[in-house]
């Protein structure tokens, strides 16, 4: 043992001791073998007496971190703090309400019996590598790829592949690096986006993504419907004419992809590997094709088996038609890449996605980016761009070989006519069919174009619903819930499936592969930019929490990925890519405006702390300035919800220009359990439904003064810190005991002495709440509810979410203000704060109707002169003030009936006025009693109907008339 034995009847908290743990409310905790604890106390595993020698803490374990739970098994909980930290004999002090977290704990009798039934999970293999090499494997691949060949060459051809991997494969890596860093559930692209930069951009990307897949699903049924129908012309079979066929096979066949589908993800993915088979037959078939000598049957279509100078000729471009440029090209070719995510749309079907992703999706853009090369140079090494198909095309011996035109004619063959009249049937610039017409056995190459262009199909149309459901369950926006619901053990979006059906069909109403394909490469490419820039954006940030385990990605390859797929976008189809980007920044737009109640830890909250701190840190180099004075509110309002009205009125003139920070003083002996009511995050919840921008602090201590230090010393950071004190005016005060009043009276001579400004807010209502929130309370549930404490005090026995609960009344400072005046009585110069606060006001939207008045003392005799000067100096400090009093009689004796002449000159002149400001004087500490200054300021603003407002600056300049 490392320790002795506790002695003495002194506990510390890493011993264990015999009796468990309890609190006052009776509960037990009781220590477990294992290291675990059962919160209540029931349930310990405890075999013997634990002595003083054993500890209370326990080792680390998976269960601790985890939040889900293995059947049969009963998961452990670590220890609290409380636990470690308190005495358990006394009973004083209960848990805090936090840890009371096993109120749902279901009886042993209502435990199921029986494991849940465990849903189909994919390895690396089947779940990820195969299924994005499928979907990869698409319809571009046989039909278009040797058409691609003939336009841009073999060349070029390479550079659009490998450009196209290339954006691919660094996507790829960042994808692998946000996979690994933590367990990914299901919502494949959408969730990793989501996770990583919000639910802003994550909701975007998630809608266009699904949507994307649903018209990918339409682009690889054309592609099959096109092959069954070409077979049928050769057989010179149609059912009406060959784009209305088309549009019924593609129907028929996108139908049958869903049945199986909606059979579930085992006979999906058994589908898979058929396909998969078959292709792979294929393409041994294909390139045995290439090999065996070319028939005359061949020949005459342009197949002459390999030949340097048939490479030669088809290694430069040849550009036709209106598509014949090497960005139209990339755009038919891209999609044909675009397959990659396949297995990570559907991560919450893999066993471990965290491996089975990196290693499956890099793994298949390397094999497929190598089938693709091979395919490429092989075709164009073997046919001929145009050939005429007809057997008697061969020139005669004795013939004149002059006039024949291309490569043909060196091998025997003038496809000269159809060259020169543009007739051709055959070749790769004009037969999309040609790899069938290459390989050994015509049929295989059909079986594989089916193979590809179904499987596309069928990995889209299970991604596009997979993703759609992960959106639809965070309810990110409103109407698509409906389509989240999943049935049976692998939750199964059937909803999802009917909807991407739907738009799938509408899409193979077009029929024409060439005007589908382009339509999806922006949104796949504005995808992959997101992506990229999520791992960038993750890694710049360095963010305690990225730490994803592959490492094989770079953060500034990841930016160049996402800049590159922004500018091919635009290189693709420009007006594409800005209806792409709107959609994206209306989506954006909608959800930050909502403000939705998720916290997934994004990269964007990582990046918003470095750039505040950042920016926190830059300030301390910058000494304060006149000019960028900014009157930074330190408000004591308690919770903010029983002050609503002292909170929206400053909340008025700081919004979107100065610090707001409400403070919250908990007279309460300290404990977990008082700190964390006084900084319920339920306040900060009140705040914002109101749109009120202000921080909030709570504190705990003995009493209100010295709670009040503590946030007069302790608030802000570095120089955003507050320099004005906001108080409301104490009401009851003549009924409060005198250490009431001295405390209250003591805050303000700390905020003096600690430079602070001070501002009292008054109004005729009273500006506490709690008194109606009091029979609110008495009126649901008998028993005290709040404090009698009226300033600023809170009763730690109060759940701070029954106090936001309840409906708050409107203030007169939420409405747009009357064409009232702003009365400012500038009596003693504090350095020009009175002055301030109004001028901002003024600038505000609600008070712009208003006209500012400023009253100043004077003598009777120099009335004009005095004007004058005051005139003079407020023009230089161009406030826009221009109605200026001067009040020769505000020294005179008050009536008889009044003690203070400044309240009969209130009343005369500012009755009807929309806000008073007064100077507020300053009571000598130690000289002038409590009582009697509260008395002063009572006496001061009595029976004033409009809001009273008490200015007092620290007597440091905050205007000036000089530009430096």
């Amino acid at each position: 043992t490392l320790f002795p034995a506790v002695t003495g009847g002194s506990f510390l908290g890493q011993y264990s001791v015999s009796p468990p743990l309890s609190g006052g409310d009776g509960r037990g905790y009781a220590v477990e073998e294992n290291g675990g604890y059962d919160v209540n106390g029931v349930a310990s595993r405890s075999s013997a007496v634990l002595s003083g020698y054993d500890t209370l803490d326990s080792p680390p374990s998976y269960d601790f971190y985890a939040n889900t739970e293995v059947f049969g098994r009963t998961r452990k909980i670590r220890p609290s703090l409380f636990q470690l930290h308190s005495n358990p004999e006394d009973d004083s002090s209960p848990p805090p309400l936090y840890e009371e977290t096993n109120g749902n704990k279901e009886s042993p009798e209502d435990e199921p019996t029986e494991p849940p039934p465990e849903p189909t999970r994919f390895g690396w293999v089947q779940g990820v590598m195969v299924r994005c090499m499928l979907n990869i494997w698409g319809v571009i691949l046989y039909l278009r790829l040797p058409w691609i060949t003939a336009q841009a060459g073999i060349g070029l051809t390479w550079i659009i592949i490998l450009l196209s991997s290339c954006i691919t494969g660094i996507t790829g890596l960042s994808t692998s690096a946000i996979a690994t860093n933590g367990k990914v559930r299901g919502g494949g692209t959408y969730f990793l986006i989501s996770r990583s930069l919000g639910p802003e951009l994550g909701g975007s990307i998630g809608l266009i993504f699904a949507f994307a897949n649903a018209v990918a699903v339409a682009m690889h049924t054309v592609g099959f419907a096109e092959t069954v129908q070409a077979l049928m012309e050769e057989n010179g079979s149609r059912m009406v004419d060959p784009i209305n066929d088309i549009r019924i096979i593609g129907v028929i066949t996108v139908t049958c992809l869903l049945a199986i589908s909606l059979a579930g993800m085992e006979w999906e993915s058994k589908a898979q590997v058929m396909f998969f088979m078959v292709i792979m037959v294929s393409f041994a078939n294909y390139i045995v094709g290439t090999i065996i000598p070319a028939s005359p049957q061949k020949q005459a279509r342009g197949f002459f088996s390999y030949r340097a100078d048939i490479f030669a000729e088809n290694f430069v471009p040849n550009w036709r038609g209106p598509e014949g440029s090497f960005f139209g090209m990339f755009s038919i070719f891209f999609p044909s890449a675009t397959g990659i995510l396949a297995g990570a749309n559907i991560s919450g079907d893999l066993k471990d996605p965290n491996v089975a992703i990196p290693r499956g999706t890099m793994l298949a853009i390397f094999w497929t980016t190598v089938s693709y090369l091979v395919i490429s140079a092989t075709i164009g090494s073997c046919v001929l761009r145009d050939a005429s198909g007809h057997i008697n095309d061969t020139i005669m011996t004795g013939s004149a070989a002059g006039d024949c035109l291309g490569t043909a004619c060196s091998y025997g063959w003038n496809f000269s006519e159809c060259i020169a009249n543009k007739t051709c049937s055959y070749g790769l610039s004009n037969y999309y069919q040609t790899m069938s017409m290459v390989s050994g056995f015509a049929p295989l190459i059909a079986a594989g174009i089916f193979g590809a262009t179904l499987s596309s199909a069928l990995a889209c149309l299970v991604s596009a619903p997979k993703v759609f459901q992960c959106l639809c369950k965070d309810k990110l926006y409103p109407v698509i819930g409906f389509f989240g619901k999943g049935y049976g053990k692998n939750d199964e979006p059937y909803r999802s499936y009917l909807l991407t059906y739907i738009i799938a069909v509408c899409f193979i109403l077009i029929a024409e592969l060439n005007t589908i394909a382009p339509i999806i490469s922006n949104f796949f490419l504005c995808s992959y930019a997101l992506i990229n820039f999520s791992c960038f954006h993750a890694s710049i940030t360095n963010s305690p929490g990225w730490r994803p385990s592959f490492r094989f990605y770079s953060k500034w390859a990841s930016l160049v990925g996402a800049v590159v797929s922004v500018i091919i976008m635009f290189l693709l189809t420009w007006w594409a890519a800005l209806i792409a980007i709107g959609i994206v920044l209306f989506l954006l737009g909608y959800v930050l405006y909502k403000k939705p109640s998720v916290n997934w830890g994004s990269s964007v909250q990582a990046g918003s702390y470095n750039m505040a701190l950042s920016y926190c840190m830059g300030l301390n180099h910058v000494e304060d300035h006149i000019k960028n004075y900014r009157p930074q509110c330190l408000v004591l309002t308690g919770p903010p919800s029983l002050r609503p009205a002292l909170v929206d009125f400053v909340g008025t003139f700081t919004k979107n220009q100065s610090l707001m920070m409400c403070g919250n003083v908990i007279i309460v002996r300290p404990s977990p359990e008082a700190v964390d009511a006084a900084n319920s995050s339920s306040h900060v919840t009140w705040l914002n439904k109101r749109r009120i921008k202000s921080f909030y602090q709570g504190v705990v201590a003995d009493d209100l003064r010295t709670g009040a230090q503590i946030l007069l010393q302790g608030a802000g950071l570095g120089r955003i810190r507050p320099n004005i004190l906001v108080m409301g005016f104490k009401r009851n005060w003549n009924k409060c005991p005198p250490t009431s009043i001295e405390n209250y009276i003591s805050i303000l001579h700390d905020a003096f002495d600690l430079q602070y400004g001070v501002c009292i807010l008054r109004m005729k209502e009273g500006l506490d709440l709690s008194h109606q929130m009091q029979a609110h309370s008495n009126a649901t549930e008998p028993g005290p509810l709040l404090s009698n404490l009226s300033n600023v005090t809170f009763s730690a026995a109060v759940d701070p979410d029954s106090l936001t609960a309840l409906p708050q009344p409107t203030t007169i400072f939420q409405t747009r203000q009357e064409k009232k005046t702003i009365d400012v009585y500038w009596l003693s110069d504090d350095g020009g704060l009175t002055l301030l606060l109004p001028y901002l006001l003024k600038r505000k939207k609600r008070w712009g109707r208003c006209k500012v008045r400023v009253f100043v003392g004077g003598e009777i005799q120099h009335v004009e002169e005095q004007k004058q000067d005051l005139t003079a100096l407020l023009s230089k400090f161009r406030l826009g003030f221009h109605e200026i009093l001067v009040l020769p009689d505000i020294n005179e004796k008050p009536q008889p009936e009044q003690q203070i002449r400044l309240n009969e000159v209130l009343k005369d002149y500012s009755r009807d006025a929309a806000l008073i400001i007064i100077t507020m004087p300053v009571g000598r500490k130690g000289a002038c009693p409590s009582t009697l200054y509260m008395a002063w300021l009572e006496t001061l603003c009595r029976d004033l109907r409009p809001p009273v407002l008490l200015v007092r600056g620290n007597q440091d300049s905050v205007l000036t008339f000089y530009c430096q």
